[in-house]
């Protein structure tokens, strides 16, 4: 049974650094000793559950709530725990791996949760003046997911009267009383707040000159930030020239390859000239970015992505040739 509770701690342990982006996830022998020498209420309703029979037949109370302190004894810093709350902001999707790390639903049933219940008494407040979902915990930290947008995780240990942060809760009121964040500011003729979501067209005019300007100078750091913040990769400049487009004419591999790999943008996009990326890198000689989106296209087209009338005919493979980018 031990060795069974073990593997159990080990795999919660794995998943949760997933969520992490492997970020530091540590355990605190001495929070654990401390939770079961003060968990009463849980040894309470732990026995209150076991006489009205809800324990799986083999299943030992005592083994489950060693399990659930064990659980509680988890540490994570405000890097992690941030990372951990953007995955959750992110559709499950860890924002720092890329990796799939929870579906939809599960994303979906923890946020219901985290709303309702997550900061202990003051959850229903917590609603009504935030609006988000959040989870405390009796160290100071308060975790914040503003969905689609961003996770947050802030630590300050002076508690209130409910076992939460005070300026922990403080910094989630200031922050949807600046920003739209709240589930119901998005209600027509509300009071008018900062939306960082929302474009006019003067910021994507700007979002047109950061992706170029990305792609031209090789700066894949900074179109992961904008794929990550959901930016449209697919925008065109007024030659209806992609970052596709400009990369490939560039020759930077390590762009084109995030743009196709991680971003799946349309490599046939025609620009004015009716010229494709591909016909961009075989014009500057760009053997190795030519590879790459002969093989993305082809990838392309058989996995239908494309009507059959958008497939355009692909070049004979140009070899890499020593010296070429």
């Amino acid at each position: 049974m031990l060795f069974m509770s073990a593997e159990k701690f080990d795999y919660v342990m794995d998943f949760i650094k997933k969520m992490a982006g492997q970020e530091y996830v540590g355990f605190s022998n001495a929070t654990f000793q401390s939770e079961k020498e003060t968990g009463d209420r849980n040894f309470a309703i732990g026995y209150y559950l076991k006489e009205k029979k809800c324990f799986p037949r083999g299943a030992e109370m005592i083994d489950a709530l060693d399990f659930y302190f064990q659980l509680c004894s988890i540490e994570v810093t405000c890097e992690s725990g941030s990372v951990m709350a953007a995955t959750l902001a992110h559709g499950g999707i860890c924002p720092i791996t890329g990796e799939r790390v929870l579906s939809a639903e599960a994303v979906r049933n923890t946020l219901s949760l985290m709303h309702s219940c997550g900061m202990y008494d003051f959850s229903g407040q917590m609603a009504f003046h935030v609006g988000l979902p959040a989870k405390s915990g009796v160290s100071g930290a308060v975790l914040l997911v503003v969905p689609n947008v961003m996770g947050v995780m802030c630590w300050s240990p002076p508690l209130d009267k409910v076992g939460n942060s005070v300026r922990g809760i403080h910094f989630c009121q200031e922050l949807v009383s600046s920003f739209n964040f709240h589930n119901y500011d998005n209600l027509r003729h509300f009071v008018k707040k900062q939306d960082p979501r929302r474009q006019d067209g003067d910021d994507r005019n700007k979002s047109v000159v950061n992706l170029m300007f990305a792609a031209y100078s090789g700066d894949v750091s900074a179109l992961r930030r904008f794929a990550l913040s959901s930016m449209d990769m697919e925008l065109k400049d007024y030659d209806s020239r992609t970052a596709l487009h400009v990369a490939a004419a560039e020759g930077h591999v390590d762009v084109v390859r995030f743009l196709t790999d991680t971003c799946k943008v349309n490599p046939f996009v025609k620009d004015r000239w009716s010229s494709i990326p591909l016909d961009d890198a075989l014009q500057f000689g760009h053997g190795a970015v030519v590879n790459v989106l002969q093989e993305y296209q082809v990838a392309c087209q058989e996995q239908d992505r494309l009507p059959v009338a958008e497939i355009i005919p692909i070049p004979p493979k140009l070899e890499t040739v020593e010296g070429m980018v």
